[in-house]
Formats: C-alpha cells, structure tokens, sequence
C-alpha cells in the first residue's frame, strides 16, 4: 500500500526558514516524479515546487513565487523528499502537501492532477 507522508511544518517569523519532509512507502519510488502544494485558507490548492529524477540527473521545478527562496531535493535510498524554505513571508502561509505521482517517471508537472498520492498535509504558519 502506498503512503506518502508530510512533517516538519511548524511556526516561524517572516525571514525565517523551515524544511519540509515528504517520505513515501510502499515501494521504491526513485525515477517516480514528486511534487509538493500548498493551499491557503479560501484560496485553491497551488502547486510549490517538483522533482524528477532520470537516473543520472534531478530536475527541479518551481512556482515563480518560490523560485530563489525554496530548494526541492530527494534521497533515492529513503524515498523521501524535502521542500526547504527560506526566507519565509506571510503570504507563504498554508498547508502544504506532498504528492506522488505512479505514472510520471524522469518529468514531472506542476498540475496537481497528474500526481495520484497525496499526504495529509502539514502546517506552516509565517508571522509578520
């Protein structure tokens, strides 16, 4: 049974930085694209950051509104991605959830309905 899982989030001041964990079980999941959300409270679900992996190379890719401040990155042998943040502001605040996707494998995609698993979602909360 596949199961992707969030920790990490918490409360930070605005400038601050927290780091996200997405570990997903299963089965191995290392040229499987990965991806990480977030969804304010009233606003839709946006996409954050993805990566993919072909083997040899990673290949990030990230929202306009992160790119610079938040780093993706993955360990193939824990099957665990991480979402890095820095810099934080308050309009970074929401739940953020990790998904997983069975069918892209060495691409990923920032249209969440490509992603088939998703975690619970974790709270981050930026104050001003």
């Amino acid at each position: 049974q596949v199961q992707v899982v969030e920790s990490g989030g918490g409360s930070v001041q605005a400038g601050g930085s927290l780091r996200l964990s997405c570990a997903a079980s299963g089965r191995t999941f290392s040229s499987n694209a990965m991806g990480w959300f977030r969804q304010a409270p009233g606003k839709e679900r946006d996409f954050v950051a993805a990566i993919s992996w072909n083997g040899v190379y990673t290949r990030s890719y990230y929202a306009d509104s992160v790119n610079g401040r938040f780093t993706i990155s993955r360990d193939n042998v824990k099957n665990t991605v991480y979402l890095q943040m820095n810099s934080l502001k308050p309009e970074d605040m929401a739940v953020y959830y990790c998904a997983l996707s069975l069918t892209m494998k060495n691409s990923a995609s920032a249209d969440a309905s490509e992603y088939d698993y998703w975690g619970q979602g974790t709270q981050v909360t930026v104050a001003s």
